[in-house]
């Protein structure tokens, strides 16, 4: 222990030490503790050094403080240091930085009132702790109900919820909580919904009980017992309210800032209601009892509006509106009897004024008499034993017996309305368990203590021993249960307390003797008490300074109190004559109810078995006892105890959750924490009892595996064995020496206090010491890396260093070199200037001589050369001569040869180009090409027609201003029209001009004239030519502009059109999404109603049948579904169910009936509005689709048409076949030989072998003929994506276009094309011959396999001709049905995919191969009679011809009519034929017990969905609108029973789910409606409903898909639930990442995976089952993707919602799992396809969640990174992820408080819902794409196995 001492204590360890303002505070140790050490050395969190001295005898060191990964930790026992700084400071963190007020501590749920409203009570909350354990969540009250809920119905045993606390610490509220909390998660068992009235009840209790007191706004001044009754299925049935002690004082005084009753002034605040003006009210202010605490007003509260809940809260518990009048009556009449002034008449008399007003008022109201009351007001009546005479009272005793008497008609007033309150609440049902729900005063000291708090105090002394007993108990329980050794705790037992109290002469005793006393006095009462027990008990104290004082020593602290009181509060006597007064009331009958029982005893000893308490409803006096003896009345005190004792076997008998209120400080401050008042109510509440008792044990518990997981790093690898509990015994005795301190369990390890914090010093020395040795080599490294760099470093600076000097030293070196090169060269020419004076005149000399004989030598030479040149150009002008001569020769062959060439090519290619071939080529080459141009013309056309189009609009808005321009264009015209005119015009006059000149010589000057003036005219008319040449030109300029502008202004309307068709459409989308999830959620509220109908109507009819008392209930689940109808079939089994039940409806709740009746109507109101609105916004994509499906249609018409040439062609072959087998029997017929056609002659065998081969082919062309449609079926899909380049164009086209290639480079590139194109074409001719070829040879190997395949059917069909006709069926059946089933297994091994569609062909073979094995039979059969008949006619032909009777002729004209008649198979329409009887057969058989894991399994997807539909139409065909609407009827009813009754089975309810989608998409196919009609063949469009319009039954059967959805979700959520959290949250699929942490009593989850505990593996291997069933079944692809959807969203909602509600799984390491578990779940969405269903995007809170635990939450930039990461997470889910995240590791560092402000800083401008959990039950809205079947209906075929034997196909 030392040695642990010593580790402990040592440098840097942190401690508490007390403290005067703050309790405990914090310090640190600053030098290592030693054994003999008399003070240590500690430093404050302020850095002040302090010397704290130990005490020299007990040498107690200070508390240690717990490691900082167990600060904040959920429950207080898993501390590892037990004591009250811990608990304190813990309460203190999660209280003040994490926002938490619920902590557990062991079993006790510890309270914080926050003093403010939190988000954290809302239904979602609710939902989220409904089912869990109560250490798997967050400390909450809702987990206490939950677990007291799930108590009772595990362990079959009551429960009681205690909840205690000082006033003001939200005890009621918390008593609210819970009860909330029953009410929503068990319902009610009846139609009263009591769940609702219990709630409703707390409304009134608190207005007529609680009160605004200094510590509290709305205290409860008594205290109340509520037992919540369930029957056997756990349904509030009913409730019992126990009231005790009301405090009656406050009615008649309040202190400072203090109110009377709420109710008071909430009638002062209605005052000027209508129905209140005769109560004579005014303000609080004008009425004694309501003015005396100057506090009229509550901020915040509006006392008119809490009367109106009131009020209404007194209707829902049945309180009519009359009652409730007098009930304000009462309590008017209190208030003014309150203001009544009584005046002193001399000193031993007094009296009231006369007439009075508020005497009068009061007198009024109660309908008393105004002179009687006034009597006894101020007078008493004494008796003696001879007489009676009336006694004056003083004023003092007057004003005393008034406010008496108010007090007494209020405490009957509140007894009578707890007596109503729980006649509302009581039920004729049998109760089977309930839960009890305690609001009691907690322990109470003031500086003035009275009564009332003695016998609260008194109270809380019982129920701490009770605590204790219950603590103690469990404690040992786990001991014994683990099989440890242990000794007796002890604990502080409070029994002397409480035995000074209660006991035999105790305190109540001696009061009650005082009582009865004559001359009993409150100074005679407490000299006894100081005579009795000052010297005899050491907890009873008197006070030094009072002698009518006592002082108790409780179990929480030392109370005094004042003597003064006691006697008269205990004995609460009033004043007979004012009570006869009040009885004798003849206009208020209520009052005189209240007082009815005034005489009767009121003990709780007279009272019914669970009643209770001095107000307790239904009181029962003893018959035995003359209850109008006043010896018989039991005292206040007396009363109090019983039922205090009643109390406690009530709560002995229950398993007791507690509930502990904590007020953290006086002013009401919203989230302060008080130190000293905290520590006083922990002290007082118990709550570090509960430490004390589990510190003096062994409070610290381990599982063995997480001990191992925890601990591992502190073993040795040698350590470690097989055996984990081995192996955890043999470190533990390493690490620990001393074997006191841990026990070894069964399945734990239990730690005394303070070795788990030993443990974690152990461990995180271990992981220091390996984080040092990590850190060490990381430095090692890096500081050799830092060597190194500067080694080199240095190397590089000497290396430049020695270069420079050496580049100095060779620069002086080269200097030195050049100045002596210098000098050389300085001298050198010197010496060559010398040198070359004498060269030159050398030189000179001898030039002057060379020169002269150079040019003699140069004459010669230039003569010679000159004629050498002549030479040369006479040669070459002669070769020159030859050479072209030469080439003009060979050019000329040249050519010749060419042409010769040439004209064989030509003629070749002319022959080529008359060959038809090669035109078919150039053909089909220049068509695919031409196609190509076609089809981008066609395009190109599409595009300007679209844009064409688009641009009509903006023409027509400037077709004015083009009217405009074209005027002023046909002004301008008309302007050079008359320009042209006056031209011409001219040229007359110029004319008549010449002709005056040649005839008048003498009008020269006229002439002269005219041509001036033309000249001038045509100078003006150029002038305006020009002008109109300039105006054109500003004209084109401007209808450019124009044009562009129209361009340009188009090209923003397309784009301003296309963004606002997008928005236009992604609005109409999310209205539609909107309006289709208010009407599926209408669909589910209306389901429930029906539902509800169903259960009442059942539970009349139950009622109607049973005769004898008592209340029996059926399951819901196994209810009838008479109430599910539609049309008809609805108002007549309402008419049904009112005539059963006309008599038993009067007892029921009227108005409740009346209200669902109307609910109803507005639902089917709203619904029919929402479905016309659905419809309508369908339709819009409904004609989208409609374009598409044309043109799928189109392509697929080719195809279509090649497969029924081909189906024809092998009926032609088949009638070849046939006409073959008759023409064999022709020519059998006309033999010659006698006996030919014997049976067992050649002949014979020879006929009997070509019928079986005829007929065994037949067998194979029926075959390939079923091949051929199953295979066309699947093409039509394919189809649709087929390229268009495939397709056939019409040679027309080609020829069309060729015309158009005039110019002849065009012809050659053509050519030259058609040929590329040509050879392109062979090669995919050749592969496509070679893909041909190959599938000829496998369909001829599968030929042959049929051909053998059928020798062995004839072999077995010869070998059954023996047996009857129907075994030799059966036996042919079983054979086939075994060959599929081989050749189904052989496929599934092979391809598992495609297993289902060969499934699904098999099926439909083994179905067409029974029809053919039974024609088959009928038909060898006929033929072997028909054969005996020929052999018999063979015979007696060749008899005849023997004898010679007949000629051959003869007998060949003998008429053979009957064997040449073949037999057609009959042709079916698709449809199912039904008498009206076996419609219930059919319904029975088809729907009721059909089983989708027997022999649905094995069916034809959809199936049951096709029969329904045919024996529709067959209904349709006959036009029996009867039958059509009786089965579609049946058929819904039908469904909805089922479901109904296995409701809970996901694969009944996915197989109905496929098979209504199915019927629904078969009515809508089949409707005859266009839209529906696109994808449907001809033969499919034949078998359209002719006679009936089922649009209204398509929306019905619509409604029913919806409902089976949301039943299908409801059931898949149910059985993911469990796994999910689990599986997402609590398994480690990363083993090793998350720590596990020390737990407390309330143990949670582990991460480890043990047996039967899910994963999330388990979560995908659930996931795959629905996926593989419901594409089993057949579900649509579209709906898995939106069932999918729901449940990723689903697991993601509920991870998340955990995730909010765990601190455990806010760390790090819990975020890498998380997005590790989220990134499998995407896989498996990779891996079905299933990615672009939306899925993924529902995880995204999830993921975001899983990033926020792991990025950086320090600096603004990480603040800034979060709030731009998390926009899927709300504000308030982001800040309580911060709040709770909490490190695993002390390595980690928590989130600060100014980063979590710094967050909600920046996110305070977000508009979005403040909820922080998300709706895990929302469900998306759900569509039905309309997906037409390919199957033909004449096809189906019905299986035996369904026993539809009475259905004949049509």
């Amino acid at each position: 222990m030392n040695r642990e001492l010593e580790y402990m204590f040592v440098q840097s360890a942190r401690v508490w030490i007390p403290d005067a303002e703050e309790v405990w505070k914090s310090v640190e140790l600053t030098k290592d503790y030693k054994n003999d050490d008399a003070s240590l050395q500690l430093m404050l969190e302020d850095g002040t050094t302090i010397d704290h001295k130990l005490d020299p005898k007990t040498k107690n060191l200070p508390y240690l403080r717990n490691p900082d990964i167990l600060v904040g930790e959920n429950d207080l026992t898993a501390l590892s240091y037990l004591h009250e700084p811990a608990v304190l400071h813990n309460l203190k963190v999660r209280f003040i930085d994490s926002k938490l007020i619920y902590t557990y501590c062991g079993i006790v749920l510890v309270a914080i009132n926050p003093y403010e409203t939190l988000p954290i009570y809302g239904t979602d909350i609710i939902n989220a702790y409904s089912g869990q354990n109560m250490g798997d969540m967050d400390p909450h009250i809702f987990a206490v109900a939950e677990e007291a809920y799930k108590q009772m119905a595990r362990d079959e045993r009551n429960q009681s919820i205690i909840v205690s606390g000082e006033s003001g610490a939200g005890k009621t509220v918390s008593a609210k909580y819970a009860m909330r909390y029953f009410a929503t998660v068990s319902g009610s068992a009846s139609e009263a919904n009591v769940e609702e009235k219990v709630l409703a009840s707390n409304p009134i209790m608190e207005a007529i009980g609680n009160a605004k007191t200094t510590r509290n706004d709305n205290s409860s001044r008594f205290g109340k017992y509520i037992e919540i009754g369930f029957d056997n299925r756990y349904r509030i049935i009913g409730a019992n309210m126990r009231t005790y002690l009301l405090e009656k004082s406050r009615v008649v005084f309040q202190a400072d800032e203090e109110r009377n009753y709420h109710i008071f002034y909430q009638l002062c605040a209605s005052a000027n209601q209508p129905e209140f003006k005769n109560l004579r009210l005014s303000t609080a202010n004008d009425f004694l009892y309501t003015r005396q605490g100057r506090s009229p007003v509550i901020e915040g509260v509006d006392d008119a509006k809490e009367l109106c809940t009131t009020r209404h809260a007194f209707t829902l518990l049945g309180i009519n509106e009359s009652y409730q009048i007098g009930l304000f009556q009462v309590l008017a009449a209190i208030l003014h009897l309150g203001n009544v002034e009584i005046k002193d008449r001399d000193s031993d008399s007094s009296l009231i004024a006369p007439n009075n007003r508020h005497l009068t008022a009061f007198c009024e109201l109660v309908g008393v008499t105004y002179q009687d009351m006034s009597q006894w007001l101020c007078h008493r009546k004494l008796k003696t034993a001879t007489e009676t005479y009336i006694k004056p009272l003083p004023r003092l005793q007057a004003t005393n017996a008034r406010d008496a008497l108010s007090k007494h008609i209020y405490a009957k007033l509140f007894n009578w309305i707890v007596e109503h309150v729980n006649k509302a609440l009581v039920t004729n049902v049998k109760q089977h368990s309930f839960i009890g729900v305690l609001d009691i005063y907690g322990f109470e000291t003031f500086e003035i203590n009275s009564f009332e708090q003695f016998c609260i105090n008194y109270a809380n002394e019982k129920l701490q021993q009770q605590f204790n007993m219950h603590v103690f108990k469990l404690e040992q329980e786990e001991y014994m249960k683990e099989q440890i050794p242990w000794t007796l705790i002890d604990f502080y037992d409070n029994q002397p307390c409480i035995n000074l109290i209660e006991a035999k002469m105790g305190i109540l005793d001696l009061l009650d003797e005082e009582c009865k006393m004559p001359k009993g006095s409150d100074d005679s009462w407490a000299q006894k008490l100081y005579n009795t027990h000052l010297k005899t008990c050491s907890l009873f104290e008197k006070p030094r300074m009072s002698n009518r004082a006592f002082i108790i020593q409780h179990f929480a602290d030392k109370v005094e109190y004042q003597c003064e009181g006691f006697l008269e509060k205990n004995k609460d006597t009033v004043n007979e004559e004012q009570i006869h007064v009040l009885k004798a009331s003849k206009k208020f009958d209520l009052l005189v109810e209240l007082f009815q029982d005034e005489e009767k005893a009121t003990t709780p000893t007279g009272q019914v078995p669970g009643t209770g308490g001095r107000t307790r409803l239904s009181i029962k006096p003893d018959k035995g006892r003359d209850t109008s003896s006043k010896e018989h009345k039991k005292t206040v005190g007396c009363q109090f105890r019983n039922s205090l004792q009643m109390l406690m076997e009530t709560l002995n008998a229950t398993t007791p959750h507690y509930v502990r209120c904590i007020k953290p400080n006086d002013f009401k401050l919203a989230f302060s924490f008080d130190p000293k008042r905290a520590v006083q109510q922990l002290r007082a509440c118990g709550v570090l009892e509960t430490i004390r008792i589990s510190a003096a044990g062994f409070p610290s518990r381990w599982t063995y595996q997480e001990f191992f997981s925890r601990y591992r790093v502190l073993m040795k690898q040698k350590d470690v064995l097989p055996d984990k509990k081995l192996t955890c015994r043999n470190v533990l005795e390493k690490l620990v020496q001393d074997q006191d301190k841990y026990q070894f369990g069964k399945t734990k390890i239990f730690f005394r206090a303070g070795q788990v914090a030993y443990l974690e010093k152990l461990r995180a020395d271990k992981l220091r010491a390996a984080c040092i040795r990590i850190q060490k080599t990381i430095r090692c490294w890096l500081a050799r890396k830092k060597y190194l760099r500067q080694r080199s470093a240095a190397i590089t600076i000497q290396r430049f260093t020695r270069g420079y000097q050496a580049r100095c030293l060779v620069k002086f070196m080269r200097r030195t070199q050049a100045a002596t090169v210098i000098q050389k060269y300085q001298r050198m020419c010197v010496e060559r200037k010398r040198y070359r004076q004498k060269q030159a005149a050398a030189l000179a000399m001898q030039t002057i001589l060379r020169a002269y004989m150079a040019r003699q030598k140069y004459q010669a030479l230039l003569r010679e050369h000159k004629a050498v040149i002549i030479q040369k150009h006479v040669r070459g002008w002669l070769a020159r001569c030859w050479y072209k001569r030469c080439l003009e020769a060979i050019v000329y062959l040249q050519c010749c040869i060419r042409r010769m060439r040439a004209k064989r090519e030509l003629k070749k290619l002319k022959i080529e180009a008359r060959s038809v071939e090669h035109f078919k080529k150039l053909n089909k080459g220049m068509e695919n090409k031409i196609m190509q141009l076609q089809r981008k013309i066609d395009e190109q056309n599409k595009d300007n027609r679209v844009i064409s189009e688009k641009l009509v609009s903006l023409e027509s808005s400037y077709a004015s201003e083009s009217e405009r321009m074209r005027g002023e264009l046909g002004r301008l015209r008309g302007v050079e029209e008359d320009a042209k005119n006056k031209a011409n015009q001219v040229s007359s006059l110029l004319e008549e001009l010449e002709k005056l000149r040649k005839e008048l010589s003498v009008t020269q000057q006229e002439k002269k004239t005219i041509e001036d003036w033309a000249q001038k005219y045509r100078d003006e008319m150029e002038k305006m030519v020009s002008e109109l040449k300039d105006q054109n030109g500003l004209l084109k300029k401007e209808k450019d502009d124009l044009n562009r502008m129209i361009q340009e202004q188009s090209q923003q309307m397309t784009e301003k059109m296309t963004r606002a068709i997008a928005q236009e459409t992604q609005q109409l989308e999310t209205d539609l999404n909107e309006e289709r999830s208010r009407y599926q959620n209408l669909l589910t509220e209306h389901l429930r109603l029906e539902e509800k109908y169903d259960d009442l109507k059942e539970e009349l009819a139950h009622s109607t049948n049973v005769s004898k008392p008592g209340h029996r209930r059926t399951d819901s689940t196994h209810s009838s579904n008479e109430s599910e109808y539609t049309y008809n079939s609805e108002y007549a089994e309402l008419e049904d169910g009112s005539r059963v039940g006309e008599d038993v409806t009067r007892g029921m709740d009227t108005s409740l009936t009346l209200k669902l009746q109307k609910r109803v109507t507005e639902l089917e109101q709203e619904k029919q509005s929402l479905r016309n609105e659905l419809e309508n916004r369908e339709e819009q994509f409904q004609r989208a689709r409609a374009r598409d499906d044309a043109q799928f249609r189109k392509a697929r018409g080719a195809e279509l048409e090649y497969e029924s040439l081909k189906r024809q062609e092998l009926e032609s072959e088949n009638k070849k076949l046939r006409h073959d087998l008759a023409e064999m029997r022709q020519s059998l017929l006309g033999g010659a030989a006698a006996g030919a056609g014997a049976p067992g002659s050649p002949a014979y065998k020879v006929l009997l072998d070509q019928l079986n081969a005829s007929c065994e082919e037949l067998e194979v062309r029926k075959e390939e003929v079923l091949i051929l449609r199953s295979q066309l079926v699947s093409q039509k899909e394919a189809m649709h994506h087929k390229d268009e380049k495939e397709t056939m164009t019409e040679p027309s086209v080609f020829a069309k276009d060729v015309n158009k290639l005039k110019d002849a480079d065009e012809l050659k590139q053509a050519y030259v094309g058609v040929k590329d194109t040509n050879r392109l074409l062979e090669q995919q001719l050749q592969a496509q011959r070679r893909t041909y070829d190959s599938e000829v040879e496998s369909l001829r190997g599968e030929l042959q396999n049929v051909k053998e395949e059928n020798n062995r059917q004839q072999q077995l069909l010869a070998q059954n001709l023996q047996l009857p006709p129907e075994a030799r069926i059966e036996a042919s059946l079983q054979h086939e049905i075994t060959r599929l089933t081989n050749e189904n297994l052989e496929l599934m091994a092979d391809d598992p995919t495609a297993s289902r569609e060969a499934r699904v062909i098999i099926l439909r073979r083994m179905v067409d191969l029974m029809e053919q094995l039974e024609k088959q039979d009928r038909t060898i059969r006929k033929l072997k009679k028909q054969l005996k008949v020929y052999s018999k006619r063979i015979g007696e032909m060749g008899a005849g011809q023997a004898e010679g009777q007949t000629s051959p002729g003869q007998m060949v004209e003998e008429p053979i009519h009957p064997v040449n008649i073949p037999r057609r198979e009959k042709d079916f329409q698709g449809m199912l034929e039904y008498k009206k009887e076996d419609e219930m057969k059919l319904v029975k058989n088809l729907i009721l017990e059909l089983k989708p894991r027997g022999v649905a399994v094995n069916l034809i997807p959809g199936l049951p969905a096709y029969i329904l539909f045919m024996c529709l139409r067959h209904a349709d065909y006959v036009n029996d609108d009867q039958k059509v609407r009786t089965l579609l009827t049946s058929t819904i009813n039908s469904i909805k029973k089922i479901l109904k009754k296995r409701g809970d089975d996901f694969e009944t309810v996915s197989f109905w789910l496929a098979n209504t989608c199915r019927f629904l998409h078969c009515l809508k196919q089949y409707s005859g409606d266009e839209a529906f009609m696109k994808h449907n063949t001809s033969r499919q469009n034949e078998h359209c409903l002719s006679n009936f319009d089922l649009a209204e039954y398509r929306q019905v059967i619509s409604d029913l898909a919806i409902q089976i959805y949301q039943q299908l979700v409801k059931c898949m959520e149910n059985i993911l639930q469990p796994m999910i959290v689990s599986g997402m949250l609590e398994h480690e699929t990363i083993q090793g990442v998350s720590g596990v942490k020390p737990t407390g009593l309330r143990k949670r989850t582990s991460s480890i995976a043990d047996e039967g505990t899910y994963t999330l593996d388990s979560i995908l291997r659930q996931l795959s089952a629905f996926h593989s069933t419901m594409c089993q079944h057949g579900t649509d692809p579209e709906l898995i993707k939106q069932v999918v959807k729901q449940l990723f969203y689903i697991i993601g909602a509920v991870t998340l919602n955990n995730l909010l509600l765990r601190k455990d799984m806010c760390s790090w390491s819990k975020g890498m799992q998380i997005r590790y578990n989220v990134s499998q779940l995407e896989e498996w969405l990779r891996d079905k396809g299933l990615m672009n269903c939306g899925a993924k995007e529902t995880l995204e809170p999830l993921i975001q969640a899983a990033q926020l635990l792991q990025v950086k939450k320090k600096t603004e930039e990480d603040a800034e990174a979060i709030c731009s990461m998390c926009h899927a997470l709300t504000t308030a889910q982001i800040v309580k992820v911060l709040n709770l995240y909490t490190p695993v590791n002390e390595f980690e560092e928590r989130v600060s408080v100014a980063f979590i402000r710094t967050i909600q800083t920046r996110l305070r401008d977000r508009s979005e819902s403040p909820q922080l959990l998300m709706d895990t039950k929302m469900i998306y809205p759900v569509t039905f794409p309309f997906s037409p079947s390919s199957l033909a209906l004449e096809t189906i075929q019905i299986p035996t196995s369904l026993n539809l034997s009475f259905l004949t196909r049509v």
